[in-house]
Parts: C-alpha cells; structure tokens; sequence
C-alpha cells in the first residue's frame, strides 16, 4: 500500500493521499484557527469580518485566471503552486500576530485554494477517466474526512501548549506535501498548448470564452451556475454564525471542566465520523450512471439540509441544536462529491478546470454579497432569525434540481423503460 501512495504513474492513489493531506492540514489549523484570531491577534467583530470577505474576494479575483492557467499550461503545475502558497500564507499567519499578517495570509492562501479549485477535479478526471472519476471523488472525500478527524484531538492537544502550533504545522505540511507532488505527481491526460502557439493573456481569453460558451449553451450547466449562486449565499450564515449560536444562545455541557475549544473538537471529530459513514453508503447506493438517479438524491439531500439547517436556528435545547447541526454537516459533506460527480460528464476536457473555476468563482462573490445581509441580520435582530434565514435562502435550489430533473426525464436512459 505504502509503494502504492508513492508510485509515480499511480494517479487514483497519489489523488486519495492528496485528498488526505489536505483535509488533514485544514482541519489542524481550522480547529482552532479563529481561537488564534479572537485571543492571541486579538482581533474585532468588524476585523473578523474584514478577514473572510478578504478571503472570498481574493478567490473571486483569481478563479478565473489561475483555472484558466491550469487549462492552458499544466494542472499539476497549477495544483503544486497552490499548495505552496496556502502553507506560506498559514505559516505568515502564526508567525507575526498582527491583524496586517492575517490579511497578508487571507491573500496568500486563498490565492493559493484558486490554483487547486478546478485544476484537482480536472486533472484527476483527465488521469484516470471520467468513468473512475466519480469513484475517485467518492474516496477521496472518505479519505479526507477521516485526515481531517485524525487531525482534530492534535489540534487540540497543540493548541494546549500553545494556540500557534497547529497553524504553523498545517502550513509547513502544505509545503511539504507540493514538494512531494513536485517529485511524483504525474500529467499524462493532459496536453498542454504547445509553446509556440501560446499567446499569454490572449489565449488564456480565449480559453475563458470557450468555457463561457459551454456553460450558456447547456441547460444542465446553466442550472449548476445557479445552485452555485444559492449555495453561496446560504452558508457565510451558517459558517461564521453557528459557533456564535452555540455559544449565545446555549450552555455547552462542562464535564470536568471541558473548555469550549475541546467541545468544538469533539463536534467536528463527530461531524467528520458522521461524514465518513454516509459517504461510503452514498458511494455504495448511487447510481453514477443514471443521471436522473444523481439528481433525485441531490434534491433529497439539499431538502434535508435546508430543514436541518432551520431546525438548528429554532432548536430550543442545545441537545436538538447539536444534532440538527450534525445532521447538515453530514448531509453537506455527502453531497459534495455527488455534486461534482453529476456535473463532471457534462464538460469538455479542455475547459473543465476553467468552468469548474468559474463555478468557485460565483460560489466567492455570493459569499461576500450574501454574507453581509446575513450578518446585518444577526445583529439587527437575531442570530437565530440569521441562521433561519441562510435555510430560507438554500430553498430554490429544489425548484433548480426539479427543473434539471424534468429536462433529463427528456432524455433515454439506456435499459431503462420508458
């Protein structure tokens, strides 16, 4: 197994290792991430906020460029450059505990995250086929939930000696782990434009409009730009809100004096164990090769997490609070893969880090233009109301999927009767 991670033309599990590392060294940092930024940089309300619409602005300025650079020159290029700039972007971050140094490192790591956005799901796609693709996105959501839970009681445990460690570890493992790719990473799927006919910022527009005109002229892309649209304006709400829920509006259970970043620990390790369960049996169940199969269970899915998600902002004890909470995380990590799996046949090779990039690109700007009304909300009113609301907003993806799922009902299914 272990010469197998490493094989240099083993593309299905260098992706799996890929997926393990990354979910690892976010969940070492995130874990205790903004304890660093409340306690030790000391930042306030309105710099915590300056900080994510900081992130999501950066990612909404570069997703097309840095998806179009995968497409045109190299994805492993692409994805081995993102990785460096997130691990320094974290490494600046616990390095120098000034609120400039945590913008800095807004600006650094997420201009790293747009050079892996597209680029991984493409190059993956490219290596192995679409039809092992789907199988592939599956795993390796398995596989990084369960980095992600190992990483958790570590964070924790480095967090106890000091708040820095865990985020200067997660930097240093980004680095460490696009060095490793700069060594085996294969591109065998993949054919570049020749140099002699690339012609810089031309070809790279040239690149964009072709993936612009995939996307209006299919229905089925057009539908997956919207549900995009909503589901980026859904969860700056809940991302940013739900620790705050807990926090304001319950008493956390203090077994022998457990600390909250503790108990936030063990709700992630729980989310993630959850996560793994109810990918395998999604991954077992679906049926990757009927469309129509694809969109039914995402429309179950997503109806399932906008009532969870009300649920968890009218929960009146914080029993049924955490297990609605619960509850969406694991239908959230579940659709994930499902979602990039269903969407993955309808795109051309050639543009698919671009569209998958312009798709992250909308997802950023209706971060930053949903997560401010949320957040006004919040203040004006209630966090509850906020958190009911990001529910309310998530709604019309149903309408999305049940139009997606008539215009398929258009369509043959091979052995299925009419």
């Amino acid at each position: 197994m272990f010469r197998r991670l490493f094989h240099p033309r083993d593309a299905f599990f260098i992706f799996l290792s890929m997926e393990g590392a990354v979910a690892f060294s976010f969940s070492l940092i995130f874990t205790v991430n903004m304890v660093y930024q409340v306690t030790v940089v000391e930042l306030n309300p309105l710099q915590l906020v300056l900080v994510g619409t900081l992130l999501e602005s950066t990612i909404f300025l570069f997703e097309i460029p840095t998806g179009i650079v995968a497409d045109v020159y190299s994805r492993r290029l692409s994805i081995i450059t993102g990785y460096l700039l997130i691990g320094l972007g974290f490494i600046t971050e616990s390095s120098i505990a000034r609120f400039e140094a945590v913008l800095l490192a807004q600006v650094l790591w997420g201009l790293g995250y747009t050079f892996t956005s597209g680029a991984t799901q493409a190059w993956i796609a490219d290596e192995v086929g679409e039809e092992r693709a789907g199988n592939a996105f599956m795993r390796g959501a398995q596989i990084g939930a369960i980095g992600g839970l190992i990483a958790i009681p570590i964070s924790v445990g480095l967090a106890s000696l000091n708040v820095r460690l865990p985020i200067l570890l997660g930097g240093l493992l980004f680095m460490l782990s696009g060095l490793r790719l700069l060594l085996i990473m294969p591109e065998k799927g993949f054919k570049p434009v020749p140099a002699e006919e690339r012609e810089s910022w031309r070809t790279m527009i040239h690149t964009f409009r072709a993936g612009l005109r995939v996307v209006r002229g299919r229905t089925v892309l057009m539908s997956f730009v919207g549900i995009s649209i909503f589901f980026g304006l859904y969860s700056e709400g809940m991302d940013r809100l739900w620790t705050a829920h807990l926090l304001t509006n319950f008493t956390l259970p203090s077994p022998g004096g457990l600390k909250p970043v503790t108990w936030f620990g063990i709700i992630g390790a729980t989310g993630m164990l959850l996560s793994i369960i109810s990918t395998e049996i999604a991954r077992r169940r679906l049926n990757s090769a009927n469309p129509r199969h694809i969109v039914r269970v995402l429309f179950v899915l997503s109806g399932l997490m906008v009532t969870s998600i009300i649920a968890f902002g009218l929960a009146p004890r914080f029993g049924i609070a955490l297990a609605a909470f619960l509850m969406f995380g694991m239908l959230r990590s579940t659709s994930g893969p499902i979602f990039t799996a269903w969407i993955n046949p309808h795109i051309e090779s050639s543009v698919r880090a671009t569209v998958f990039s312009m798709t992250s690109q909308v997802d950023a700007i209706s971060q930053v233009v949903g997560g401010p009304g949320l957040g006004f909300i919040g203040t004006r009113f209630s966090i509850r109301a906020a958190i009911v609301c990001s529910g309310i907003v998530l709604s019309p993806v149903l309408l999305l999927y049940t139009f997606v799922l008539r215009r398929i009902k258009l369509l043959p299914i091979p052995g299925e009767k009419a």
